[in-house]
Formats: structure tokens, sequence, C-alpha cells
């Protein structure tokens, strides 16, 4: 159990961009392709299994947290301390 624990699960907000851009082109082209080669061999099912394709390609891709979408990491601020009182 502490090898899933130990799988990092956070990628940093450029990194969500870059996986964004990433699943967009993805599916962008695979879609234009499935069109085209759909309306070449005049079969529906072809675009379709084609941009099936194009989606787990993309999923696979873009969805788990890939170390090339976590190279920026946040710099997060110190906690307060919390046994001070705070007057006002």
């Amino acid at each position: 159990m502490d090898f899933f624990k130990s799988i990092p699960t956070h990628i940093d907000y450029v990194g969500q961009a870059k996986a964004e851009k990433l699943y967009r082109a993805i599916i962008t082209l695979f879609s234009i392709v499935g069109f085209i080669w759909g309306y070449i061999v005049q079969q529906f099912s072809q675009s379709v299994y084609i941009l099936g394709a194009g989606f787990i390609l993309a999923a696979i891709l873009t969805v788990p947290p890939w170390p090339m979408y976590r190279r920026n990491s946040l710099n997060w601020q110190n906690p307060r301390n919390t046994e001070e009182k705070s007057t006002g």
C-alpha cells in the first residue's frame, strides 16, 4: 500500500496548460484525419474508430501526472502560527 502513496498525483499550472494544449491538438488532429479517411472510404465507422483512438492516446498522454507536467513546482507559503490570538 505504501507504493501507491509514493506515486505523485499532482501537476503544476504550467503542466496543466501543456496537457490541455496537447489534448486539444491530438483530438483535433485525429478528428480531421478521421473525417477525411471516413469520407474517402465512405465509412462513418472508420471515422469513429480513428477518433476513439485519438481519445485513448490523448488520455494516456494527459491524464497521468507524467514528470513533464511537474517541472515547475509551486512555492507554498509557510503556515501561520495559530497559537497567537488575533485582536480585531
